[in-house]
């Protein structure tokens, strides 16, 4: 009767999400499935898991990091970035299409969201890409393929949903993911290097920056810069944990607003507000989910799941190699967020029992979800970016193609070589 009932929710599930349906109104319809055919179970079980599930300390990180984000957003720290990007990069074949990459990089680290970092880069980038020779159709696809970059980079959003429900280190998970973003970046400025000589997009400088310049810039980026630095650092030694690190960091940029003097109080109530709507919809997810996971555990569905894995694959590197399969595909149609809340309960403790590195394994779910972003037929970031840029979506796909083979290269590193991800971590700490 259970596995009847199990299979219906999870049908429900998939069918809301197909039709697109909001992911936490899915979950909701599922879960009280499961509630309304199973009366031996108390329906107010549901109300008190939906609301235990947002009531996490690590989870309070999550509104503290998005605020920051969209303070940085106003302070006018995206331009003295991007000026800094410019002179760094500005010699390089692909000149503005580099710049995009390195602005995804260093941005990562500020505002935490790779919707938010694609929808500025096609704002801001990709007009002046086409005024230099880049086409459309490529500009778009470094835009939306660079945003990758974000969620990898601290304080990621992912790498704080994943730590606090997989019972992971997030400031490990953050000093991890310093590693993997910048293995994606140097990827992709090798690529677009590849690619820009194939096509004849030219440097944006032909002569040697001058010194005068390079420190103007630094001048500009430097104190933004600082911040992962201070995230990280002050974990490290123990100044504060990772969610009150979400406080200083919006102290931090209240603190630049200010003195770059672009930041009033028009603007504030304009980012508390923007805050405030991201943090509802990832927490009602988060509470939806909760309610999910409480089910799933009832009728020992992760149990049973790890048994039958673990029976069935010898090898940990075949499990992770059909782990990223099955999240490619999943994540071709669900929302990230998603994923990790439902997925991540399920697959991590069948990670650990094939003694896979907890952090190994979360960069590779995280690097899967990421890749999710970017496939069609669903994926938020393309649809986002093209959005923007006015792309067509056939021709953002085919242009794509040799950045999705660039990401399968970069997974497989991820999934074959631990170090990729675990170094820093036993560096750092």
């Amino acid at each position: 009767m259970e596995i009847s009932i199990i299979g219906l929710v999870g049908i429900i599930l998939l069918v809301f999400l197909f039709l697109k349906v909001p992911v936490f109104i899915s979950i909701l319809a599922g879960t009280a499935t499961y509630f309304i055919l199973t009366p031996r179970v108390p329906q107010l079980i549901m109300a008190q898991r939906i609301t235990s599930g947002i009531e996490s300390i690590p989870l309070l990180a999550i509104p503290f990091f998005v605020c920051a984000g969209v303070f940085m957003n106003y302070s006018g720290v995206t331009q003295r970035i991007m000026e800094f990007c410019t002179v760094l990069t500005g010699r390089m074949t692909g000149g503005l299409a580099q710049v995009n990459v390195l602005l995804s990089t260093l941005m990562g680290g500020l505002s935490g969201s790779n919707l938010a970092d694609a929808a500025m880069e096609a704002k801001m980038l990709v007009p002046e890409m086409e005024k230099k020779g880049f086409s459309k159709e490529f500009s778009s696809v470094v835009t939306a393929t660079s945003a990758m970059i974000t969620p990898l980079i601290p304080p990621g959003i992912g790498m704080i949903l994943y730590g606090s429900i997989a019972n992971v280190s997030i400031g490990k998970l953050f000093v991890s993911g310093i590693g993997v973003g910048t293995l994606l970046c140097v990827s992709l400025m090798i690529l677009v290097h590849i690619m820009s000589k194939k096509r004849g997009y030219l440097p944006i400088y032909e002569r040697k920056v001058t010194k005068k310049e390079f420190l103007t810039a630094l001048k500009g980026a430097a104190l933004p810069l600082c911040l992962p630095i201070i995230i990280i650092g002050g974990i490290r030694i123990g100044l504060f944990t990772p969610t009150e690190a979400g406080s200083v960091a919006i102290i931090y940029s209240l603190i630049l607003g200010f003195v770059y003097k672009e930041l009033d109080l028009k603007k504030i109530i304009i980012g508390i507000k923007e805050t405030v709507i991201t943090t509802s919809t990832i927490m009602l997810i988060v509470g939806a989910a909760a309610a999910l996971s409480w089910v799933l555990t009832k009728e020992r569905v992760p149990q049973q799941l790890t048994d039958f894995i673990v029976n069935s694959f010898e090898s940990k590197y075949a499990f992770l190699i059909i782990v990223n399969i099955f999240l490619i595909l999943v994540g071709m149609f669900i929302e990230g967020n998603a994923i990790t809340i439902i997925l991540v309960p399920l697959f991590a403790p069948i990670a650990l029992k094939f003694g896979i590195d907890p952090i190994q394994f979360a960069m590779i779910f995280i690097f899967n979800v990421s890749i999710g972003t970017l496939s069609p037929p669903m994926g938020t970031l393309m649809f986002v970016t093209c959005g923007i840029t006015k792309c067509k979506i056939k021709d953002f796909i085919k242009e794509a193609v040799p950045f999705y083979i660039l990401l399968v290269i970069v997974l497989i590193l991820l999934t074959f070589i631990p170090h990729f991800s675990t170094l820093l971590v036993e560096l750092f700490y």
